[in-house]
């Protein structure tokens, strides 16, 4: 059991005594209640704001309930001392064997530090990517499949069980668009001088699926009216586009549990499933929508359709889940996807790009609806990244057709720094991505001061070798007694990292883990930049191997708590830095 975790243990406790002596009321809502790390080091090691949060629906005075939970709180162990600070804030001051036995706790956790079951083995569903199957991918695509794969790796360690899914959107007029392009293509590659007419997808990734399909089936559809080819091409193109899609994530480290067609869904009667739960249920109807604000009468033509009820959920008008030729409108079927994942899922999470904002309220509402409110569904908007090369934006590739695509910034700048970057603001925040910054080696750089922390570490390990011979043992000699104030102000650092993962689980926000490790590195390039002026401050001191010990073994905590971090972010950890 983590620090944050064991106090926030003591403080159920403890309120639970006030309780029993009828000093407070019981049934009160805790959830507000945080226990964090100070704003301010001088205030002491923990924050506590539970007098402040309980104190007005107890009806008492805030400053009076923090002085029956300091008293409590005197009494552990753990605590050196509290202080009630303004209101009735709490400030304690934990003694320095509790943070030696956490630096104990870092290197006995190892991987593990940090992992927790916080999740209770709730099922998770988190849906990202999910790019129209019609080319490869493109850096308008990166930032959602980098955010969507770390939370859910962070989901996992925080003891969710996830499944990452991929909606292939395979049923729509953008898949028949790409089959026609595929056909010019097939034409081209059989001979025939093309030119790619305007609305068809112009990349020269669709060569080889013309290649492919004149290698099939010869001239056969040359000539052929589109309903003979079409279905063919469209499902071939596909299947191709699908290969490129998965080669591309593995680029980044991402593969999907399950892909799921939108086709294949239609095909099963989904769409109609869900509209008959809603109709049972009063939430579908048979209606008109209102004629659009500024639209002529004589343009207008009203029809009746299927609508579903939005404006329940808080949505400014009913939503129609059918279009007037009878086929599902993108929100119909939406709603029976999310149906079909909420089958077999405690929790939905969506991964979707910023534009799709104004559809937030109306899936949320569906997906309300057709659980009864037993599967809550979260969508997080991911901003645009805009490409730079030195302030300057970035062309686009001839061979995409009009982006740039994710193999070529990988093969550039690699996998690490790409994803590592994707993490450095939060994803509703936009952001820009300069192929010069990111491979910058300055403190300017996360991805570099990061990387750079953990690399000076593991080159301690070579230089304690050199200097003390192969067989010293660090653990055997490390007197954690010898730890100072700037060390201990590291550890404390380093054991706030399961509170982090915890947050940012719950916050279903993975960049608060790289905001984190800016900070931990920060903290311990300090540290270590203590030894230029001062070489009794460095790490290893060649005539005190003991000293050495005890802040080799801090310094291989970090970099533990480093490595768990970065795994988190899908992000290897380097020993070695050019």
């Amino acid at each position: 059991m983590t620090l944050y975790v064991r106090f926030a243990g003591h403080l159920d406790i403890i309120l639970d005594r006030l309780v029993e002596r009828e000093q407070l009321p019981p049934a009160l809502d805790r959830r507000a209640i945080a226990i964090e790390p100070p704003r301010d080091a001088t205030h002491g090691d923990m924050a506590i704001n539970a007098a402040m949060v309980l104190a007005k629906p107890a009806k008492t005075n805030p400053r009076a309930l923090a002085e029956l939970i300091a008293a409590e709180l005197r009494t552990l162990d753990e605590v050196e001392a509290v202080e009630i600070a303004g209101p009735g804030f709490l400030n304690l001051t934990l003694t320095r064997e509790t943070w030696e036995k956490e630096l104990l706790a870092i290197h006995a956790g190892g991987a593990d530090f940090g992992r927790s079951d916080m999740g209770q083995g709730l099922r998770v569903n988190v849906e990202y990517v999910s790019a129209n199957p019609t080319g490869p991918m493109h850096m308008g695509h990166c930032r959602g499949a980098v955010v969507g794969d770390a939370l859910a790796t962070l989901l996992e360690y925080s003891g969710h069980k996830v499944t990452r899914e991929y909606y292939v959107n395979d049923a729509g007029a953008q898949v028949q668009v790409l089959g026609r392009s595929a056909h010019v293509r097939y034409r081209e590659a059989l001979g025939e001088t093309v030119e790619i007419p305007e609305g068809l997808y112009p990349g020269d990734y669709l060569v080889p699926v013309g290649e492919a399909l004149a290698k099939e089936f010869g001239d056969t559809y040359v000539g052929a009216p589109e309903s003979e080819w079409l279905d063919l091409f469209r499902t071939r193109a596909v299947a191709a586009m699908l290969v490129m899609i998965r080669e591309d994530l593995k680029l980044l480290g991402i593969e999907h549990d399950l892909f799921s067609s939108e086709a294949e869904l239609q095909a099963a009667g989904k769409p109609d499933e869900a509209e008959a739960t809603l109709r049972a249920k009063g939430l579908v109807y048979d209606g008109v929508l209102e004629r659009p604000k500024g639209q002529a009468d004589d343009d207008w033509e009203p029809v009746e359709l299927p609508l579903f009820r939005s404006t329940q959920f808080g949505d400014d008008q009913d939503r129609p889940i059918k279009k007037s030729d009878g086929s599902w409108t993108y929100f119909g079927a939406d709603m029976a996807y999310h149906f079909q994942k909420a089958q077999s899922a405690d929790q939905l999470i969506d991964i979707w790009g910023a534009d799709h904002g104004g559809t937030v309220k109306r899936i949320q509402a569906a997906v309300a609806a057709l659980t009864g409110g037993k599967v809550p569904l979260d969508i997080k908007l991911i901003q645009m990244v805009r490409l730079l090369r030195d302030g300057e934006p970035v062309k686009m590739s001839k061979r995409a057709g009009n982006f740039v695509t994710l193999a070529d910034v990988v093969e550039e700048v690699g996998k690490d720094v790409v994803r590592f970057t994707m993490l450095t603001r939060k994803s509703d925040a936009q952001m820009d991505f300069d192929f010069a910054k990111v491979v910058e080696a300055s403190k300017d750089n996360p991805v570099f001061y990061v990387q750079y922390a953990h690399a000076r570490i593991s080159s301690l390990g070579r230089r304690a070798a050199d200097t003390f011979g192969a067989d010293f043992d660090i653990v055997a000699r490390a007197d954690l007694s010898r730890l100072g104030t700037e060390e201990l102000a590291l550890v404390k650092a380093a054991a706030n990292f399961p509170r982090i993962v915890e947050s940012a689980a719950k916050n279903r926000e993975p960049h608060r883990v790289a905001f984190y490790l800016y900070d931990l590195a920060a903290a311990f390039h300090a540290w270590w930049n203590l030894g230029n002026d001062q070489p009794d401050r460095r790490v290893i001191v060649a005539d005190a191997p003991d000293v050495s010990a005890t802040r080799l073994y801090l310094s291989n905590a970090v970099a533990q708590i480093i490595r768990n971090g970065l795994m988190l972010m899908g992000v290897a950890a380097l020993t070695e830095m050019a």
